[in-house]
């Protein structure tokens, strides 16, 4: 029998010509980031003039064409599948990458139909919230315990300087929030979203205030309970498994770490009817979230994966939540620094029970979770993604403090010790 000449061997062989022309177009839809394309025993492409950071090598051409037409979503399923490797640093990859990302690449049409679907699907009403709160940090106290600091502290970390470790960055934070909100010994707080009960505790057991802690996670309200019984605060703290759009009750300070992320932007007046039912115009309070500087769909793969339900606001957005009745801002801070920071330490932890993750759940939950960190790392570099806190009061709330120094002093220095802790 004949032998194919060349050109048909070379077709047989993989198709080069399209394999070239698929890698291009992957390019053109993310731009000229410093990376390197590599089709598994083909062909493989870096923008001229560039030293690539990391390689990305695709194993089949379905993956290869999916890159070309939805790139975040095509790439978060093909690494988790294991038919993405990435050689180097995964952060550094995503980083460069979101850095030539085009403007408005993420808000096509097929995306923003895409988008409106999930928003449909994975609704943050009351029973909507619970699912998608139980879909993510139900997933078990012992798979978190993995790579979260010692108090379980699941949100952005305040280093005080850039060594500072992740226990005593994530202790740093609950006190610079309690500072922020200028808390007093006997007074009433109300915390929305409190996760495993870290800063409902550090306020009482330093600051000496009751605490009331809403949260619809199970699994992070039983652990907050046996922590509040183990210090000896059960009598000042009380979390409730339960919704923030059922908070009752009068309180001096509002507290929202983490929690606005997952409240969907249709419900954010809601939430200032709640926030001004709580305080009224003489409270205070602070809102500190994920954010955006610019109006956008949200990681689709992220909600389909990870977050369902999430949103990360903008600014503007977050103060359809305060101006409606008429809360002055005292003051606003972008902690991105410190956020990639923060993530950088989850990762590495991660990283070294990478085995010990895999084995709880499976290999494609493992990549999926270390390609979340690694991507909220690289988010929170290029800018991507901000991390906003806002301290805001009522107007007839008067000025405690003159100048900013409070919220820098040291920590030992700055705590009400309670006489009991």
């Amino acid at each position: 029998m004949s032998q194919p000449n060349l050109a048909v061997r070379n077709n047989l062989r993989g198709f080069p010509r399209l394999e070239r022309w698929l890698l291009n177009q992957v390019f053109k839809a993310i731009g000229p980031a410093p990376i390197r394309l590599a089709f598994k025993d083909g062909e493989e492409m870096a923008p001229p003039g560039v030293s690539p950071r990391a390689t990305i090598v695709i194993q089949d051409r379905p993956t290869l064409i999916g890159l070309m037409l939805d790139p975040e979503m095509a790439f978060g399923e093909a690494y988790s599948d294991g038919r993405i490797q990435v050689q180097g640093d995964l952060a550094e990859a995503l980083e460069v990458v979101y850095k030539s990302w085009p403007d408005g690449a993420d808000s096509g049409w097929y995306q923003r139909l895409t988008s409106t679907c999930m928003d449909r699907l994975q609704s943050n009403s009351l029973d909507g919230s619970r699912n998608n709160i139980h879909r993510h940090y139900d997933l078990g106290n012992d798979f978190y315990r993995l790579w979260l600091d010692e108090q379980l502290v699941y949100t952005c970390a305040y280093f005080p300087t850039p060594s500072a470790t992740l226990e005593a960055a994530q202790e740093a934070k609950l006190d610079y929030v309690c500072r922020k909100l200028q808390l007093r010994p006997g007074e009433r707080v109300v915390e929305a979203g409190c996760g495993w009960g870290a800063l409902a505790l550090h306020m009482a057991r330093y600051y000496g205030v009751s605490v009331k802690a809403f949260n619809i996670s199970h699994e992070q309200i039983s652990f907050a309970r046996r922590r509040a019984a183990e210090l000896g605060l059960s009598d000042r703290v009380e979390f409730l498994e339960d919704d923030w759009r059922n908070i009752s009750g009068t309180f001096d300070a509002f507290a929202s770490v983490g929690m606005l992320e997952h409240v969907g932007i249709n419900n954010f007046a809601h939430l200032g009817d709640v926030i001004h039912r709580s305080l009224g115009d003489s409270g205070r309070g602070l809102l500190h979230f994920i954010g955006k500087s610019h109006k956008g769909v949200f990681s689709r793969w992220i909600r389909k994966r990870i977050f369902p339900g999430a949103y990360a606001p903008t600014l503007n957005e977050a103060m359809n939540i305060l101006e409606p009745h008429d809360y002055a801002v005292l003051d606003v801070e972008n902690l991105r620094p410190h956020y990639a920071r923060t993530l950088e330490h989850w990762l590495e932890r991660f990283d070294k029970s990478s085995q010990q993750v895999a084995a709880m759940y499976d290999p494609w939950f493992e990549r999926a979770w270390r390609l979340y960190l690694a991507g909220s790392i690289a988010a929170f570099r290029a800018g991507t993604l901000q991390l906003f806190q806002i301290s805001f009061a009522g107007q007839a709330r008067q000025p405690v403090s003159w100048t900013r120094d409070s919220l820098y002093a040291p920590a030992q220095d700055s705590k009400w010790i309670h006489a009991t802790s």
